[in-house]
């Protein structure tokens, strides 16, 4: 392999495969990453056997060939070297990749590509086409609800439902359940479903952020693997086994009080309050009270036995009885952050019954169902 290249493309190519290096593992060349070259183009790849980033830079090829060298070396070092020409050349008799840049020489050395694991790419036959912004937007509003821990490792995962005419995000921990459906054109005849590991898509939006041209996903025939591609970066992830639960059992679909606010200052009303709830299991009571004709305010608050309390009273519009209901202000905070209108609805039955938000407006179709918590009376 000789190759040139320049360097502010090598160190973006490298910024984006290297969150797929594999940060532990009994297989040393999992914390390589793969540089190959492909036609005029020179290939990076990187996997931890559940993600597989693939990044194309454009490069100068004479000689073909491939090597894997370790990722957080080669990122640290091309990062460190001014802009300009790369020169990169395989020395395989010892397996050594050789660096010239301006007056720096660099040997690295490497383990042959023969032992990097081959990431297969699904068979191109049923791909949904998506506009980045919406793609971008559904992640955002969807994947943060996803469970960290792995005792139940389907809720860690985001359930994807295809139809024909409409692409569906689901992601629910314990406490709470996001949901957002965007419209598409070319989706399969009959519903499929599968579950993306949620970090897949937040690496997804991450590599993806500049992207301007529509976003091709597919799902392997097997139903193993979901493969994202984009005109110079692909990533291939490995699906969630297991059954999602069923998720619009969960939607509330009644409710005595719909409150009405402006989302902005809900937000910094709950993040205020913030400050005093995290000394208190996180609790921030919302109360709505309405005036007559629809017109009210709502009374954010909380306490903390330690420190005091505060409370904030905000402007809105309520429909239906009086309520107080309590809240973790952690995950307030988290839906709020990804609403893009600028109003914002609340819907609920009791103090123990879920809360439905939605955004007022042209804000997609998204709903966040949140569990209350118990509040001592």
């Amino acid at each position: 392999m000789k190759l040139s290249c320049l360097q502010e493309n090598l160190a973006r190519g490298l910024s984006m495969v290297s969150r797929a290096v594999a940060s532990r593992s009994t297989l040393p060349v999992l914390s390589n990453i793969l540089l190959a070259t492909d036609a005029s183009r020179l290939k990076l790849s990187a996997t931890d056997l559940e993600i597989g980033i693939h990044c194309w830079v454009g490069a100068e090829v004479e000689e073909e060939g491939s090597i894997t060298v370790p990722a957080r070396l080669l990122t640290e070092l091309v990062g460190s070297l001014p802009p300009g020409p790369i020169k990169l050349e395989l020395i395989t008799r010892t397996q050594t990749l050789n660096l010239t840049s301006q007056r720096l020489e660099a040997n690295i050395k490497g383990i042959d590509a023969q032992e990097f694991p081959l990431i297969l790419l699904p068979e191109e036959d049923a791909r949904i086409r998506l506009e980045p912004d919406a793609l971008h937007e559904m992640i955002d509003q969807v994947a943060f609800a996803a469970a960290q821990d792995q005792t139940r490792p389907v809720l860690t995962g985001v359930l994807a439902e295809m139809e024909s005419d409409k692409l569906t995000f689901a992601a629910a921990d314990s406490y709470r359940l996001s949901v957002r459906s965007v419209a598409i054109d070319d989706g399969p005849e009959t519903k499929t479903s599968v579950i993306i590991p949620a970090r897949a898509l937040q690496e997804l939006r991450r590599i993806s952020a500049d992207e301007q041209k529509p976003i091709d996903m597919l799902v392997a025939p097997n139903r193993s693997q979901v493969f994202f591609h984009m005109p110079n970066v692909d990533l291939v992830s490995q699906l969630v086994e297991g059954n999602f639960p069923a998720y619009h059992q969960i939607i509330p679909t009644s409710h005595k009080t719909k409150t009405t606010v402006q989302t902005a200052e809900l937000l910094k009303a709950v993040r205020t309050a913030f400050v005093f709830a995290r000394d208190s299991a996180n609790i921030v009571r919302v109360q709505a009270v309405p005036n007559g004709d629809n017109v009210g305010r709502v009374i954010v608050s909380a306490s903390s036995s330690e420190h005091g309390d505060n409370v904030a009273e905000l402007d809105a519009t309520i429909e239906g009885d009086p309520i107080e209901i309590a809240f973790n202000a952690r995950y307030l905070i988290d839906v709020l952050s990804v609403i893009t209108t600028a109003q914002l609805s609340l819907e609920t039955r009791d103090s123990s019954s879920p809360g439905l938000l939605r955004p007022v407006g042209d804000g997609g179709d998204f709903m966040h169902i949140i569990m209350p918590m118990h509040i001592a009376r």
